[in-house]
């Protein structure tokens, strides 16, 4: 088996859930949820994610879960992004993606030409997670 890096959110305010079903929405593939109940947690957090896992065809893995308060103190910043990169044949994928992900968030760096030649843009989600999508040696479509 080969070793893998995959991104692990964090979501506060019981927010997982409804952050996981909108990644699909976008990216596509098959979403798995366990909740805090499903192994055997009661009251206010059983309903809550205690993993949720996004497959998609394309081989991307993103995982997240709820964070309750008292077990994990959520602190957004620009630390770490989620990065989405291709090729020039990806390009009308990525941009798609870019559109999608990024709608009631707020869009840090439009997708366009970068100076290396790629074409860049960052973003933070409604879900305020940051991302980030390159498309290699492509240029800003007219």
């Amino acid at each position: 088996m080969s070793v893998l890096l995959n991104p692990y959110v964090n979501f506060p305010d019981a927010q997982a859930r409804e952050a996981m079903e909108f990644y699909q929405s976008v990216l596509g593939g098959d979403l798995s949820i366990m909740t805090f109940g499903d192994m055997g947690t009661e009251g206010p957090t059983a309903t809550q994610v205690m993993h949720g896992q996004l497959t998609t065809p394309g081989g991307i893995t993103l995982m997240g879960a709820d964070a309750p308060p008292e077990m994990v103190q959520v602190r957004f910043g620009d630390n770490m992004s989620i990065s989405l990169s291709g090729g020039p044949e990806d390009g009308d994928e990525l941009r798609g993606w870019f559109a999608a992900l990024s709608e009631g968030g707020e869009v840090r760096q439009p997708l366009e030409a970068a100076p290396w030649g790629d074409e860049f843009g960052m973003f933070v989600d409604r879900f305020e997670i940051c991302w980030m999508v390159n498309i290699a040696g492509s240029a800003a479509p007219s």
